[in-house]
C-alpha cells in the first residue's frame, strides 16, 4: 500500500504543479502593453448576434476614452482583437480574456485584468456558461463594480442576454423555441434568472437576440408571463434585437439603433390571462414599439421617436397582432 501511495503521489504532484503553472484562463492583448486610465463615459450596447455591427464597436470605443477595451468570454478565441483594433485605432489596447471555469473565474489575476478595463464586451456563445461559471465570483463582482464606476459595457447574442435584469439562462439541454413556449410556458427549456449585471437603466427588462430570424416573439411573451407570475414585475418589459443590429443606450436611457434590422420594445399590461404548466399561453395586448436606424427610444419614459407601434397577443398558444395581416413582427 505504501509503495502504491508513493507512486500515486509521484504522479499527482507534477500534475498539480503543472496546473498551478498553467492557469485555465487565457489572455491575449494587442496594442500598448502598459495600461492607461482615461475617464470613460457610461453606455450600453445590446447587439442581436450574427454579423457584428462595426458602428456599435466604434461607439463603445469612443466612450472608453481611448482606453483599454476588454472582451470577456467563456469559450472561443481572440478573433475580436484585430477586428476591434482595426475599427478603433485610437484604443490604447484591445484584449480578450477567456474565463472557462470556476477556477479561472475565482483567480485573482483574472479579476485584476478585468478591473483595469475602460470598456467591456461580452462575447456571444452560451449564456449558461456565464451564469453557471461566473455568478458569485470576482468576475461578476468586478464587472458590476466597473459598471457602477461608469465603464461602458456591451454584448452580443449570449452577451446581450446577461446584461438585462431578467435573463433567459439557457440552462436546459436545448434552447426554448416559440412553439414550445407558447404551448407550455413552464416547459423544461424555460430557464430564467435575474440580476447577473446591475445596469439600472435595464431594470425590469428581459433581453433577447436573434429575434426575427429565429422567430422569437412567442417565447418572449412566455418570458414576460413567467416574470409576471414569479412576482418579479407587475408589468414586465422586454428588448428584442434583430441580427446584424445593435441598440446603443446612454446613461439617461436614450437609445438609438445601428445596423440593418429592427429593435422591439415589449411592455405587458399586467398579469397574463393564462400562464400555467401544460396550458397554452394566453397573454393579450402586449404593447410593441418597433424602431430601426434613424429612430430613437427613451428607456426612462418608454417612448419612441419614429418607428411604429402595435399590439401582440397570444390566444391559447396562437400569436396574432393588430398589424395588417396579423404578423407579430
Amino acid at each position: 500500500m505504501t509503495r502504491l501511495l508513493a507512486i500515486l503521489l509521484a504522479l499527482l504532484v507534477p500534475a498539480l504543479a503543472s496546473a498551478a503553472k498553467h492557469p485555465s484562463y487565457s489572455y491575449f492583448r494587442v496594442g500598448n502593453s502598459a495600461d492607461v486610465a482615461p475617464a470613460p463615459q457610461p453606455g450600453i450596447v445590446l447587439m442581436g448576434g450574427s454579423t457584428d455591427v462595426d458602428a456599435a464597436f466604434q461607439w463603445l470605443c469612443q466612450r472608453s476614452g481611448g482606453g483599454d477595451l476588454l472582451v470577456i468570454r467563456a469559450t472561443g478565441t481572440d478573433a475580436y482583437n484585430p477586428y476591434i483594433q482595426d475599427l478603433c485605432p485610437g484604443e490604447n489596447s484591445v484584449a480578450t480574456l477567456i474565463i472557462p471555469d470556476a477556477a479561472a473565474a475565482n483567480n485573482a489575476t483574472v479579476a485584476d485584468i478585468l478591473s483595469k478595463a475602460e470598456a467591456v464586451w461580452i462575447a456571444g456563445g452560451d449564456q449558461s456558461n456565464y451564469i453557471n461559471v461566473w455568478t458569485g465570483t470576482p468576475v461578476q463582482a468586478t464587472l458590476n463594480a466597473l459598471i457602477a464606476s461608469g465603464v461602458p459595457v456591451g454584448g452580443t447574442s449570449a452577451g446581450l442576454n446577461v446584461l438585462t435584469q431578467f435573463v433567459y439562462t439557457a440552462q436546459a439541454s436545448q434552447g426554448v423555441t416559440s412553439s414550445q413556449a407558447l404551448a407550455n410556458p413552464f416547459n423544461r427549456y424555460m430557464t430564467l434568472g435575474r440580476d447577473f449585471a446591475n445596469l439600472p437603466v435595464l431594470a425590469g427588462i428581459i433581453g433577447d437576440p436573434h429575434f426575427g430570424a429565429r422567430d422569437r416573439m412567442g417565447r418572449d411573451l412566455a418570458f414576460l408571463c413567467r416574470i409576471a407570475i414569479n412576482g418579479w414585475s407587475s408589468a414586465p418589459r422586454g428588448i428584442s434585437v434583430d441580427e446584424q443590429t445593435a441598440l446603443l443606450v446612454d446613461a439617461q436611457g436614450n437609445a438609438s439603433v445601428v445596423g440593418s434590422g429592427n429593435v422591439y420594445f415589449l411592455k405587458a399590461p399586467g398579469l397574463p390571462e393564462a400562464c400555467q404548466s401544460k396550458v397554452p399561453l394566453t397573454y393579450r395586448n402586449i404593447a410593441v414599439d418597433r424602431i430601426r436606424a434613424g429612430d430613437a427610444f427613451n428607456l426612462a419614459t418608454w417612448q419612441r421617436t419614429g418607428g411604429s407601434a402595435y399590439l401582440v397577443s397570444a390566444e391559447a398558444g396562437v400569436l396574432g397582432s393588430t398589424q395588417a395581416g396579423g404578423s407579430p413582427y
